[in-house]
């Protein structure tokens, strides 16, 4: 198959996952709406009657029932959307010859995929479809944005980029995001959850989940910092420069290493040395 039928292909790909992740977001948002008319109902009230009442009639069907019978058609529509994406990201490459990222298009292209993906993967076990419509709609999100704004045809990359580490900095940037992603959904799911007072269970897990994402996504998002000051080495003669996307690389670095500090330690360092040392208050020792 020549490279320009390649391309059509992938084009073609992206549409028909477009299609099932919107037919994806449309089948949740309706089960979140029947699951909330269901929570808002009361029960029905049983009856009791005499002897020829023992015969129970089956229960009718609820718009609850409706809610959990539609969930599992919407995971099944993100993972054929997940599905067709990859299978885009995989024609993008094949056309042009080399790892399908070579340019903002591409990087949107397989980074939704990633998302995608690495929800489907993460969710097993867990009851965490609440999140589901958010992966949705974002991925929906980056996916419009790259075709109508960001689409680029197949070309040959430009120099700077044509270097091994465009496959092994980038790569790992891309699961790291993909990770990032999923798990700061899943924190903004369990505010939402709490400040809606319906905390349990589900918003236990919420948080477990996001937790365990960062946890893995913090060595990867490690490594693809330092080898993107490697690459910068090679490419213009020094390791780092503060360039725009640098800095932001290393400020989402101290943010998460941060996060994941004081869930281990309970905040205790920063309250021991900045609140004590820096900031003024009756407990604190400020000026000392």
């Amino acid at each position: 198959m020549q490279a320009d039928e390649m391309a059509l292909w992938s084009d073609r790909l992206v549409l028909a996952s477009l299609a099932a992740l919107s037919a994806c977001l449309v089948t949740y948002a309706v089960a979140a709406a029947l699951a909330a008319r269901s929570a808002g109902r009361a029960p029905a009230p049983i009856l009791v009657g005499g002897p020829e009442a023992l015969t129970a009639s089956p229960a009718p069907v609820t718009s609850g029932d409706r809610a959990n019978a539609l969930r599992p058609a919407g995971t099944w529509l993100m993972a054929s959307g997940a599905v067709l994406l990859v299978a885009a990201v995989v024609a993008r490459g094949l056309a042009a010859s080399r790892v399908p990222w070579g340019n903002m298009y591409e990087f949107g292209l397989t980074a939704s995929a990633a998302v995608a993906v690495t929800f489907l993967v993460v969710r097993r076990g867990r009851r965490v479809d609440v999140v589901a419509p958010w992966v949705a709609a974002l991925v929906l999100v980056l996916l419009g944005v790259s075709v109508t704004s960001l689409y680029t045809p197949v070309d040959d990359l430009v120099p700077v980029l044509d270097s091994t580490w465009l496959v092994v900095h980038v790569a790992a940037a891309i699961v790291a995001g993909a990770l990032f992603t999923v798990g700061a959904l899943a924190t903004l799911a369990q505010m939402v959850l709490s400040r809606g007072g319906r905390e349990g269970r589900g918003s236990s897990e919420l948080g477990d989940l996001a937790h365990t994402v960062h946890l893995v996504a913090f060595p990867i998002w490690t490594f693809a910092v330092i080898a993107g000051a490697v690459w910068a080495e090679n490419a213009w003669g020094r390791y780092w420069g503060w360039d725009p996307k640098e800095t932001w690389a290393f400020i989402t670095w101290v943010l998460y290493a941060a996060h994941l500090h004081a869930l281990a330690t309970g905040g205790g360092l920063f309250n021991f040395f900045g609140v004590n040392i820096w900031i003024p208050g009756l407990h604190s020792y400020a000026g000392v």
